[in-house]
């Protein structure tokens, strides 16, 4: 593994050739002990990875990036949790435009990294709350980075070296990950949410741009991304009214 040069992300670092899923490996530790914060399982090849909303997630063994962080953010309320996925979110962005050679680069709400209209990886963060505070987080992320070839059942997946033609080595990326995933974290810890938020939004997929989404009955609507609330609800305007959504009452149509 690359040296990480960081305070606490990645300097307890577990690495696994296979793994279930690094998720459930983190949320297994946690029930059991109370591991350092900034702990980093990875694995090489995941049989059982998961995204949003139950999903699998799918990738070539040692061609992706598939790993799990431990936080324990007690400093954030239940109603601000979705700050945290915005600076989450915001450090793989950030990695992926400092370290590689990407173009068209954005973040689709609530935690998918997009390059144009294919997905290049995702987000799942799994909390654990006591007393109205987040006691303790779990944060998978997937990167799709050298993989050249995906499954046909798989909509829209692209991955670093199909964009730019480059194989990239995973243990640095993943180092520079573990720098950025700290920085960010750092700057919710000091109550930068504002900061954050504003770069959230400039990285946003379609913020601001006509596009069509779908509700969950299948009908579908054009308009326009404002804002996200606090609770991470997405801000849509149309037919002069701005109506709110959660992240399983709408579709984003690619």
């Amino acid at each position: 593994m690359s040296v990480i040069n960081s305070l606490f992300v990645g300097k307890v670092f577990l690495n696994f050739d296979t793994l279930g899923s690094t998720n459930e490996y983190a949320m297994d530790l946690l029930a059991k002990s109370k591991p350092s914060e900034g702990t980093v399982i990875s694995a090489l090849h995941q049989t059982a990875g998961r995204g949003q909303y139950g999903s699998r997630w799918q990738s070539e063994a040692g061609k992706a990036i598939t790993l799990s962080v431990i936080f324990y953010p007690i400093f954030l309320n239940i109603r601000e949790q979705f700050n945290l996925n915005i600076a989450i979110a915001l450090a793989v962005y950030d990695c992926l435009r400092e370290n590689c050679d990407m173009v068209d680069l954005s973040v689709k709400w609530p935690n998918d990294i997009y390059v144009g209209n294919r997905k290049l990886g995702g987000i799942l963060i799994q909390n654990t709350l006591s007393g109205g505070k987040i006691a303790a987080s779990v944060v998978g992320i997937g990167l799709n980075l050298n993989q050249q070839q995906f499954p046909d059942d798989l909509p829209n997946p692209t991955s670093v070296w199909l964009e730019t033609n480059i194989e990239y080595e995973r243990n640095v990326i993943i180092s520079k990950l573990c720098m950025h995933l700290e920085a960010n974290y750092l700057a919710l810890k000091a109550g930068k949410v504002a900061e954050l938020r504003q770069r959230y939004y400039e990285a946003l997929y379609n913020f601001q741009i006509p596009a069509q989404y779908e509700r969950i009955d299948g009908s579908r609507f054009t308009g326009v991304i404002t804002g996200i609330t606090p609770e991470g609800r997405l801000c849509i305007q149309h037919k002069n009214i701005v109506e709110q959504f959660g992240f399983k009452e709408l579709r984003i149509v690619v």
